[in-house]
């Protein structure tokens, strides 16, 4: 094993180490107070464990069907996040880069504000399966402005990557631009809506809208990752990853489509969760190294970390009801940006 391999490993391990401690603790905290022991008791019996309940039934009701839901959300949407923040930094060469880039949280935004101006409380499935305007909008929404960004910055069969920037850039402005003119048009009630909705969290999470988010989540997921060597390639620039057989116009828009798939399916859920694409990527360089093989699998793992940590916090302050995880993310998330980019992006004295 090399040297590098080995970082990455040990950074991955150590990663998940730290998920399995956030997701026992995430489960223990909150307005009922569960010890972490009964709540790995709890866990391993719905595995196939036979631990006596000396619990209350009510626990095992408010794990499984509140906060179990809403931890796998929040580590399936900071898996997505920070995947994508990573393959955008790798591929654009721009250490800014993040989810949002090329207009998906934007389009997502506008799609949503639209279902919650002039449809919310219109079901579009039955049964188990019920799902509302929002989620639905917010993702063609997504999806849509990330095409149309494609088709902007497309000439011929080329595809420019500073051109994608630049119309990533303009097609957020006027998404923004639109909802911030729906926010004004509608009424007070939507209004409250759209915003509490932009501020990102993860307090409507259930089992089903896990099960809506995870085929997307793991193709995306799936894609990236197996295209980490290649995007090894792009941190030379595009000349240079040609030179050594890579598809560069095929690389990037599996790249772009995977990662647009991914922002579009967590935006859809979670609403606008800032940082955590942009943040968790420069972190895990610090300890795993540039090498993507390994920077994009510690990214998941980390991000995953990251959010269940972060809304674990959001609802468990005891001078608030609860925190929408976005708001806290972003006031968390902008001062530890800064440190990075004093650390490791300006240059030394």
């Amino acid at each position: 094993m090399t040297g590098r391999a080995a970082r990455g490993r040990r950074a991955t391990a150590a990663a998940l180490v730290a998920l399995l401690a956030a997701l026992i603790v995430a489960g223990a905290l909150g307005s009922v107070r569960i010890p972490p022991a009964d709540v790995v008791k709890i866990l391993l019996n719905r595995l196939g464990a036979d631990f006596p309940a000396t619990w209350p039934r009510t626990w095992e009701a408010i794990l499984w069907d509140v906060r179990f839901p809403r931890v796998a959300m929040g580590a399936l949407v900071g898996m997505g996040l920070s995947v994508a923040g990573a393959a955008y930094q790798g591929l654009f060469r721009n250490p800014l880069a993040d989810p949002s880039v090329i207009g998906a949280s934007a389009g997502s935004s506008l799609g949503a504000a639209v279902a919650i101006a002039f449809l919310e409380g219109v079901a579009l499935l039955p049964g188990a399966w019920r799902l509302g305007p929002v989620p639905l909008f917010a993702f063609c929404g997504g999806v849509a402005a990330v095409l149309l960004v494609f088709r902007l910055a497309t000439a011929g069969r080329q595809t420019s990557t500073v051109s994608l920037l630049l119309a990533g850039m303009v097609v957020s402005t006027i998404a923004g631009s639109l909802v911030s003119l729906i926010m004004y048009l509608t009424d007070s009630q939507a209004r409250d809506a759209i915003v509490f909705w932009l501020m990102g969290g993860l307090s409507g999470a259930n089992w089903w809208k896990v099960a809506w988010l995870l085929p997307y989540l793991a193709a995306g997921l799936g894609i990236l990752l197996w295209h980490g060597r290649e995007l090894n390639a792009f941190l030379l620039g595009e000349e240079a990853a040609l030179s050594m057989g890579v598809d560069v116009e095929r690389l990037k828009r599996r790249i772009l489509g995977a990662g647009s798939l991914l922002t579009a399916a967590a935006v859809a859920f979670c609403g606008i969760i800032s940082f955590v694409g942009l943040i968790v990527p420069h972190l895990v360089r610090l300890l795993a190294g540039p090498d993507h093989r390994w920077l994009l699998p510690a990214s998941a793992v980390t991000g995953a970390l990251v959010l269940v940590a972060a809304d674990t916090v959001a609802r468990s302050l005891p001078w608030f009801s609860e925190l929408p995880v976005g708001l806290v993310m972003s006031l968390v998330g902008g001062p530890v940006f800064l440190v990075i980019l004093r650390r490791q992006l300006l240059p030394r004295p």
